[in-house]
Protein backbone atom coordinates (compact mmCIF):
# COMPACT_ATOMS: atom_id res chain seq x y z
CA UNK A 1 0.00 0.00 0.00
CA UNK A 2 1.15 3.17 -0.77
CA UNK A 3 2.02 5.83 2.68
CA UNK A 4 -0.18 8.54 2.66
CA UNK A 5 0.36 12.60 2.17
CA UNK A 6 -0.10 14.71 4.91
CA UNK A 7 -1.92 18.34 3.60
CA UNK A 8 0.97 20.92 3.98
CA UNK A 9 3.26 18.34 2.86
CA UNK A 10 5.76 19.34 0.22
CA UNK A 11 4.45 17.43 -3.41
CA UNK A 12 6.87 14.73 -3.95
CA UNK A 13 6.42 14.85 -8.12
CA UNK A 14 4.20 17.08 -10.48
CA UNK A 15 0.62 14.81 -11.25
CA UNK A 16 -3.10 14.01 -9.32
CA UNK A 17 -2.98 13.10 -5.84
CA UNK A 18 -6.01 11.29 -4.51
CA UNK A 19 -7.93 12.28 -1.19
CA UNK A 20 -8.05 8.62 0.18
CA UNK A 21 -11.49 9.38 2.47
CA UNK A 22 -13.60 10.98 -0.54
CA UNK A 23 -12.02 10.35 -3.73
CA UNK A 24 -11.47 13.33 -4.72
CA UNK A 25 -8.38 14.99 -6.68
CA UNK A 26 -6.01 17.92 -6.83
CA UNK A 27 -3.25 18.78 -8.87
CA UNK A 28 -0.15 18.90 -7.19
CA UNK A 29 3.25 20.67 -8.10
CA UNK A 30 6.46 19.27 -7.35
CA UNK A 31 7.96 21.21 -4.50
CA UNK A 32 4.55 22.97 -3.32
CA UNK A 33 2.38 22.14 -0.59
CA UNK A 34 -0.86 20.10 -0.62
CA UNK A 35 -4.01 21.53 0.06
CA UNK A 36 -5.63 21.16 3.15
CA UNK A 37 -8.07 18.22 3.81
CA UNK A 38 -11.80 18.96 4.53
CA UNK A 39 -11.19 16.81 8.05
CA UNK A 40 -8.27 15.89 10.08
CA UNK A 41 -6.84 12.71 9.82
CA UNK A 42 -7.25 12.85 5.44
CA UNK A 43 -3.84 12.59 3.06
CA UNK A 44 -3.23 12.15 -0.70
CA UNK A 45 -1.52 9.58 -2.79
CA UNK A 46 0.45 9.99 -6.31
CA UNK A 47 -2.46 8.60 -8.58
CA UNK A 48 -1.70 10.20 -12.32
CA UNK A 49 2.19 11.56 -12.17
CA UNK A 50 2.85 14.83 -14.97
CA UNK A 51 4.30 13.37 -18.30
CA UNK A 52 7.02 15.56 -19.21
CA UNK A 53 7.89 15.97 -22.90
CA UNK A 54 11.32 17.21 -24.12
Amino acid sequence: MTKSLKPGTPAPASGQYKNRALGTEVTGVQGKPLPPTPRSGQGYVLVDRTKHKK
